[in-house]
């Protein structure tokens, strides 16, 4: 995880998309945003580098870190799409994928976008 980044800035983003911190994939998503921000190349390959790792963190399975943060971008893209498409910096004709969905959150939070 890098310093640069604090979890507070992501945890106030994803706040504004709408997602409560009563969600399980919550944590999971501010410690793959943040593991994403470290090493952007990390998110190419997703299942083997980032959901591990955040499994590994909280004691859980690499699947539920997954469905987790799944539901994240559900919520963000039905609470706040206006705001999701924004830092996206185009339109968003569909809910983004979770590498999608974490690249937006880590490319918001560099930018100072949170």
């Amino acid at each position: 995880m890098t310093p640069d980044i604090p979890a507070q800035e992501i945890r106030t983003l994803l706040r504004r998309l709408g997602v409560a911190e009563n969600y399980a994939g919550f944590p999971y998503a501010v410690c793959a945003v943040q593991l994403s921000i470290a090493d952007p190349g990390r998110l190419r390959l997703i299942t083997k580098q980032i959901y591990p790792d955040v499994a590994r963190q909280y004691c859980t399975t690499s699947q539920r870190v997954e469905r987790n943060i799944r539901t994240l971008s559900a919520a963000a893209w039905e609470n706040n799409r206006p705001l999701l498409a924004q830092l996206a910096g185009r339109s968003l004709d569909r809910r983004p994928s979770n590498s999608r969905f974490l690249a937006i959150l880590a490319g918001a939070c560099a930018r100072g976008g949170a």
